[in-house]
């Protein structure tokens, strides 16, 4: 208790005094050693959550935050942004509590006509990732933060160390077609080997071709290979070729398709028999002033759920996104998904259902406050470990934030 109430007092300290420093931005011999971006929240958070199967209930209260800061080079463009907190329960099962983390560091260098972008994204977190910038369900989502590592089928207890690192590199071949080289490597831990723990390397190439002002046409190729590092003589590779079209509709409509085969093979054969499957990554979303809406739906074989019966998964997710501002201080969004994860060697299938609805109410310039009530319905043929959500479960959040305007400094 003593430890968080020092970070209580280190995020107000730090509040403070970034705000009595926010009035011109610093320049001259006198400024600053960098220039640039930078911009902070802080959170508090009540949460009641009630788990089905053996998760219990329990209520939870969490002081969290966020930073982002951004150079504002168009040429060497640099961006980081942390995000971070502690979570324990008041009352109730103890599973997931403690401390989460999320550093996502970005570096670019860009040339008129090509352009490479190095970054990592690493997270830690308590307990398995479904929603939120923090990955845990009623604490708030914060705009901009990824949500990595998502897991298709939800535990608890399940502490994770999360890392990705990505390559890019975009080349303009001409005005109207423009090729783009991806690559990234990740790694997935679970700390109390409660989880399966695995590495993915994933590569390939991507060609776009603008026909005109509102459609483009694409192809790409990519490859992965997945190792399981407490199954040290397994692998799996996946190959997919997909093909895709943008249109954009009107100034407020836009949709994305593509589509294409892609192979699974392994080096079990027995485990994993090799397949061929249908890959699709579809959106739409559609945009005015006041609202915000899009649909998405992705189906492919992945590495696995993190589930140590769940060497190599298959799956189908569908969402569904609606955002509605009143006025300039009222925020109301409702949220919806399917997730159906099949094993890939046809012995169980996973079904999840979430729904979930949140409002946010601003107080002046810098304060908010908000609530959000998140139901999971999630059952299975599959045999999975005990601390695998069974059954219908919820969670109500209530909380502040104190959410200053961002600051902008010179050298």
């Amino acid at each position: 208790m003593k430890a968080r109430l020092v970070l209580l007092a280190i995020l107000i300290t730090v509040s403070a005094t970034a705000k009595a420093q926010v009035a011109p931005a610093a320049t001259g011999p006198g400024g600053l050693p960098v220039s640039g971006m930078l911009h902070y929240d802080l959170r508090y958070t009540y949460t009641a959550q009630f788990y089905g199967g053996e998760g219990g209930d329990s209520q939870r209260s969490t002081l969290s935050g966020d930073a982002t800061y951004a150079n504002g080079n168009a040429t060497h463009p640099t961006s980081l942004t942390y995000s971070g907190g502690d979570m324990w329960t008041t009352s109730g099962a103890s599973y997931g509590e403690g401390v989460f983390q999320h550093l996502l560091v970005s570096q670019g260098y860009n040339k008129r006509a090509w352009g490479f972008t190095i970054s990592d994204n690493v997270n830690y977190s308590p307990q398995a990732p479904s929603g939120g910038f923090s990955g845990i369900p009623g604490i708030g989502n914060l705009p901009g933060l990824p949500t990595e590592p998502n897991q298709s089928i939800l535990t608890l207890n399940t502490r994770s160390v999360y890392n990705m690192v990505t390559a890019d590199y975009k080349h303009n071949v001409n005005y109207a077609t423009s090729l783009d080289l991806n690559g990234s490597f990740t790694t997935l831990r679970f700390p109390d080997g409660n989880g399966l723990d695995t590495d993915s390397l994933q590569a390939g190439p991507r060609i776009t071709r603008r026909l005109n002002a509102f459609n483009s046409l694409s192809g790409q190729y990519s490859f992965t290979h997945i190792s399981y590092p407490g199954i040290s003589s397994f692998t799996m590779e996946t190959q997919t070729a997909m093909f895709g079209y943008d249109r954009t509709w009107s100034r407020q409509f836009k949709t994305s398709v593509s589509a294409g085969p892609q192979w699974v093979q392994s080096s079990d054969s027995i485990a994993i028999p090799s397949s061929l499957n249908l890959s699709i990554n579809s959106s739409a979303n559609y945009q005015t002033r006041s609202t915000t809406a899009s649909l998405n739906y992705t189906r492919g074989a992945s590495a696995g759920s993190g589930i140590a019966t769940q060497v190599g998964i298959h799956n189908d997710n569908a969402s569904a996104n609606l955002m509605r501002q009143f006025g300039k201080n009222v925020n109301v969004t409702a949220t919806g998904s399917y997730m159906r994860t099949t094993q890939l060697n046809q012995v169980g299938t996973t079904n999840a259902k979430t729904a979930g609805v949140s409002a946010t109410r601003r107080f002046g310039r810098s304060f908010t406050v908000f609530a959000n009530y998140t139901a999971t319905q999630q059952t299975t043929s599959s045999v999975l470990t005990p601390n695998a959500i069974h059954g219908l479960s919820q969670v109500i959040g209530f909380g502040v934030g104190y959410s200053p305007r961002e600051m902008h400094f010179k050298k």
